[in-house]
């Protein structure tokens, strides 16, 4: 298939003259293509879902998060990846952010990075990618080589292979282990895959790596509980997570925190069970530091407290 048949390459009938529409009108008309966008990544629900528990239980090993794309794809996937370090509280090692072209490549195009498959390959070896990593490849057209060039690398190394595209059955998909694609039909803008397929990719994302978050246990009922409590604001907030979840006052809260040695998942642990600080720690380490894991387990055993 020539570029020009891509899906993300045709024209809208619907836009064919958004350039005399009133603004008025064309923005309605973007809105009403944008609408289009959830229910499309709606039909990948089963897939996104396959993806995060293989992911899961690679990161739980120790893996990594690996994001390759080029352009816009490419601009999403180092995003996501920068964004968990701050979210979650993770090392910036455990999710990365390659683009085409190098981190210069975020902010100005580099010509032809995007068509070197040997390239992705160079930079994950760079990484030393291993069994544990997960990566995941993002491009809109699915037939980007930097892309595939790291799927196909990841699959010779064993690691998790996932795609994400906006045609279906694309190259991309062909190289990978599990394959979501969110198909958006044309931009407002023929080619302009920034818009519906680069918000479909973003959505993609932002259920995959928060899935896996959880699964990592990063998060307890809603709460993002892995905070690190560095400064005034971010103790305070540690305490009313803790106080939050467990019922305590916050000075209760803060004596616990600091027993914890300021880790919130170990204090919520010690608040629920009988446990002190070394036990609570290791019952953690033993459910992969999921505390809805921990407590269904102590309640199974010792009853609700």
């Amino acid at each position: 298939m020539s570029i020009a048949d891509l899906m993300t390459e045709q024209r809208n009938p619907a836009s064919t003259h958004i350039d005399t529409m009133t603004t008025p009108d064309l923005v309605a008309l973007i809105n009403a293509e944008d609408a289009k966008i959830a229910p499309a990544v709606a039909k990948e629900n089963s897939h996104i879902a396959a993806a995060i528990d293989a992911a899961g239980q690679r990161y739980n090993r120790g893996g990594r998060l690996i994001y390759a794309g080029a352009g816009t794809s490419g601009r999403l996937g180092v995003l996501d990846a920068a964004e968990l370090v701050p979210t979650y509280g993770i090392p910036p090692e455990r999710a990365v952010g390659l683009i085409a072209g190098g981190m210069s490549a975020m902010f100005k195009s580099v010509e032809g990075a995007e068509d070197s498959a040997e390239l992705a390959e160079h930079d994950l070896k760079r990484l030393n990618l291993n069994a544990n990593d997960t990566v995941i490849g993002i491009a809109a057209s699915g037939r980007t080589p930097y892309a595939i060039g790291a799927l196909a690398f990841a699959q010779q190394t064993k690691a998790l292979a996932i795609s994400v595209a906006c045609v279906p059955d694309s190259v991309l998909a062909q190289h990978a282990d599990i394959t979501i694609a969110p198909v958006v039909g044309p931009e407002v803008i023929t080619g302009s895959t920034r818009m519906k397929a680069g918000t479909a990719q973003k959505m993609v994302l932002n259920m995959l790596s928060t899935g896996v978050m959880i699964r990592a246990g990063k998060v307890f009922e809603n709460l993002m509980v892995d905070v690190l409590p560095t400064n005034a604001k971010l103790i305070d907030r540690a305490e009313r997570i803790i106080a939050a979840t467990t019922g305590v006052d916050q000075i209760q809260a803060a004596t616990l925190l600091k027993a914890a040695g300021h880790k919130v998942p170990v204090a919520i642990v010690m608040a629920k069970t009988e446990l002190d600080a070394a036990d609570a720690t290791q019952v953690l380490a033993d459910h992969d530091g999921v505390i809805s894991a921990v407590l269904a387990a102590w309640e199974a055993e010792h009853g609700h407290k």
